[in-house]
């Protein structure tokens, strides 16, 4: 059974948890490279891509828009649960499959001791690197920068350590009421990935404020007005590179970092502990009534 999840170019936080979460949690060599079945966890990776003679066993993953919606009654899926009630209701499933996240199951590992007091800190969309300056908006304020390509570990140990989070990136704010960090969540600057968020904090009861973010680039204030439609992306970097850039940069790196300062002043969310205790228990409950139900299976392997 291979492990399935969204690789693109450079490493994404959310994505690259699988990796690090799921062989902690399963049983040694349960997962492997056989690709006639499928392990689909972390991420909105629910789309008709996937090949459709492979069975495919879906755990907290989600349905984010990015493609048509798969036809999960078909004989090839077995849906053991999704990340929320919006992505169950548009999948025909029943509401006891929106469980939560699979990421909150980090709460099931023995994870490394927190970094020291970090303050606030901000983690944006890891898109947002190749098209904003976050490093130089978040040195203006005096904000911790926590980088989504970075090692899972890492990243790890400085959300434990933060006071606070502030995220453009949706499994920072996952993984950060997991571990009891609380955040603030800002609207991603690309207007597409905004509305999973809700598909989660609607899984633990959460009635989700997402905050405005100030674009730190030229690049970004485009994708933002244009709400980051189809085909911008080559318009927008001729425009990020023009001679306009550099003057408008500086003064949108100045106007970010304030917005940074004003929003770490701004009350963070946290779900509560019965409702983020009760996700976490029913997921890895339905992780090894699945692994016990493969027993047979395994003990056939040569």
């Amino acid at each position: 059974m291979k492990l399935t999840y969204f690789r693109g170019n450079v490493p994404n936080f959310g994505d690259e948890l699988n990796t690090y979460m799921w062989p902690r949690l399963l049983p040694q060599d349960f997962l492997d490279e056989d690709d006639s079945e499928l392990f689909l966890g972390i991420g909105s990776i629910l789309w008709e891509h996937h090949p459709k003679e492979a069975h495919k066993h879906v755990f907290g993953s989600g349905y984010g828009g990015y493609a048509a919606p798969p036809d999960v009654h078909n004989g090839t899926w077995d849906v053991i649960f999704v990340r929320g009630p919006r992505t169950a209701a548009r999948l025909d499933l029943p509401p006891s499959k929106a469980i939560c996240d699979s990421a909150i199951l980090l709460r099931k590992l023995d994870l490394p001791p927190a970094a020291e007091d970090l303050g606030i800190a901000f983690m944006p969309h890891y898109h947002s690197f190749s098209r904003g300056h976050w490093p130089e908006a978040c040195a203006k304020a005096g904000i911790r920068l926590i980088d989504p390509r970075n090692d899972v570990e890492k990243i790890l140990i400085e959300i434990r350590g933060a006071r606070m989070l502030i995220t453009e990136a949706m499994h920072g704010a996952i993984v950060a009421d997991a571990l009891r960090t609380p955040w603030l969540a800002v609207r991603p600057i690309h207007a597409e990935n905004a509305a999973k968020w809700f598909d989660w904090a609607e899984s633990l009861g959460l009635d989700l404020s997402q905050h405005p973010l100030q674009p730190s680039s030229l690049f970004e204030l485009y994708v933002s007005a244009t709400k980051g439609r189809r085909y911008y992306e080559g318009r927008a970097r001729r425009l990020g590179t023009s001679a306009l850039a550099a003057p408008a940069d500086r003064v949108l790196i100045s106007l970010a970092a304030r917005h940074l300062t004003e929003l770490s002043r701004r009350e963070p969310q946290l779900s509560r502990d019965d409702r983020i205790n009760d996700a976490s228990d029913r997921a890895l409950q339905a992780v090894e009534e699945f692994v016990r139900s493969r027993a047979p299976v395994m003990e056939r392997r040569p």
